[in-house]
């Protein structure tokens, strides 16, 4: 079967040789939109913008060029620990600015740009202090800013067992969710962290859609309750709060592995006023997210109002992880896949460069799903979020090694071409393939057409009728063997030879 891989390198190759059109850039292209909590950051799908200058006086030691006012401790926390997994031993500056952020009552707010300013309690960011306690739990050490972050997490747990994103207004599907992984990296059971007899688990059940919701709905997760108190599912609520209710953290490093699909959620008589139980939790909405997945082209859509409709990558690459910590990477591959095909816009050519955050969610993906961090999708997501901060202490020996056989892997249109059932629809890569193929091999054709009808022209009569006939009955087989006598058409039987090692050797599967 000839793969859109093996027709992209064909035409690749024949429009080399033709030496002709040239090819419209199609890559998917998404900016951040200034969300209540960063958890919400890089959903919009609007036409990227040029980089601009970063800010003045940003921080050396801070990843990415955008303003942090509303990310910096977010986007630091996930480089450094996508850095980390991947063996990248981060600069003391990295992980100096990030324990700095740090408050005296051990929570995080989301930037402080005077560290010698005592914190206002009212701003700390629960968002910031989950994903900041994953990170120095996973650079190791910090235990002291770790703990004091644990009581923080405490202290500021709500009546009913969840967390808000900011200490005293109500809770959220999303905050709780981080502050129970970060419960976990930290050595903390959340079943154990009560408030009025309430778990963090309890807590995070109180949003999840059970049997009373519609069927289609049923083992989603709402952000908040509407103010009559019903809940309605939503995307990035129900990705984040799947890995939580897995049990599971980032970075996401699960070998466990399900035969079967995820199970929908079982609604016998009398159930539908109970609430979801834990033990049920995880499976209940990975069935409902790998519906949403199918249903979405293997992403996931966003929902949140006032943006543009398209593509939300930010969920797409939570549900990943939360499907993988399940025990479903089957579930997850294709949308795994889905994203190495189309998710370079989001990460690298926001308007401010590269998106940190981003690239790091990505590279955390890549290798929850046992993809190629140096070539996911064309792109080696490994250097370019070290590109987008201080330069590392130590990275590994094929890190350096890939940086300078291929220094421009970065700056790859990020095109994975893979199956069209794996990633459940066309990517630019594809349709430019397809299209230029189509072109190259009409070219083809025309010539080969040509040199018929200049050869039947000058030959004797019986000849002329042979080759008639063999040009009305003969195979494209046939043809191409005919052809293969010139120069031209030797160097195309070479470029459909390097398409099929492209195909079998890309690294992409």
């Amino acid at each position: 079967m000839i793969t859109p891989a093996r027709l992209g390198a064909a035409a690749l190759a024949g429009l080399l040789l033709a030496g002709t059109a040239t090819a419209p850039a199609l890559a998917d292209s998404a900016s951040p939109t200034a969300p209540a909590s960063p958890s919400t950051a890089g959903t919009s799908t609007a036409p990227a913008a040029s980089a601009s200058p970063a800010p003045a006086g940003l921080p050396a030691g801070l990843y990415g060029k955008g303003d942090p006012s509303f990310d910096g401790v977010w986007r630091q926390s996930l480089a450094l620990t996508a850095l980390v997994q991947n063996e990248v031993t981060p600069a003391d500056s990295a992980v100096a600015w990030l324990v700095g952020q740090q408050c005296a009552d051990g929570g995080w707010p989301s930037y402080r740009a005077d560290t010698a300013t005592a914190c206002d309690p009212k701003t700390e960011d629960s968002n910031a202090t989950a994903l900041a306690v994953q990170a120095l739990a996973a650079l190791g050490g910090h235990r002291e800013q770790t703990a004091k972050a644990v009581e923080w997490l405490k202290a500021n747990q709500n009546a009913d067992g969840s967390w808000s994103y900011n200490p005293g207004t109500p809770g959220d599907a999303d905050s709780t969710a981080l502050a129970v992984s970060a419960l976990l990296a930290a050595g903390t059971d959340p079943s154990g962290v009560t408030k009025e007899g309430r778990s963090g688990y309890d807590g995070l059940g109180t949003f999840q859609l059970g049997c009373a919701a519609p069927a289609e709905q049923r083992g989603a997760f709402a952000f908040q309750p509407a103010p009559g108190g019903a809940l309605t599912a939503n995307t990035l609520a129900s990705a984040q709060a799947a890995l939580a209710a897995a049990g599971g953290l980032l970075p996401v490093t699960t070998t466990n592995r399900l035969n079967d699909a995820p199970k929908a959620l079982p609604c016998a008589d009398g159930a539908a006023g109970q609430p979801v139980p834990h033990a049920a939790s995880a499976e209940a909405v990975s069935a409902w997210l790998t519906a949403q997945l199918t249903a979405g082209g293997q992403h996931l859509l966003l929902d949140t109002p006032g943006a543009t409709p398209g593509p939300d990558f930010n969920a797409t690459s939570w549900a990943v992880l939360s499907l993988i910590q399940a025990g479903h990477p089957k579930e997850a591959a294709s949308a795994a896949d889905w994203l190495a095909g189309n998710g370079y816009a989001w990460a690298a050519q926001g308007k401010n460069g590269t998106d940190p955050a981003a690239t790091a969610s990505l590279l955390l993906v890549a290798r929850a799903a046992k993809l190629d961090p140096y070539n996911f999708g064309g792109t080696n997501l490994v250097q370019l979020l070290i590109d987008a901060g201080p330069k590392p202490a130590k990275v590994p020996a094929a890190a350096a090694a890939k940086a300078a056989s291929e220094p421009d892997a970065t700056k790859a249109p990020g095109s994975g071409i893979t199956e069209p059932d794996e990633n459940g629809g066309f990517s630019a890569g594809w349709m430019i393939g397809v299209g230029l193929l189509v072109g190259v091999g009409g070219g083809l054709l025309l010539s080969l057409n040509r040199r018929r009808t200049a050869r039947a022209a000058t030959a004797p009569a019986a000849t002329t009728a042979t080759s008639d006939s063999t040009a009305t009955s003969g195979t494209a087989a046939d043809d191409a063997v005919a052809a293969g006598t010139t120069a031209d058409d030797a160097a195309a039987q070479d470029a459909v030879a390097a398409a099929t090692v492209t195909d079998e050797g890309d690294g992409t599967k």
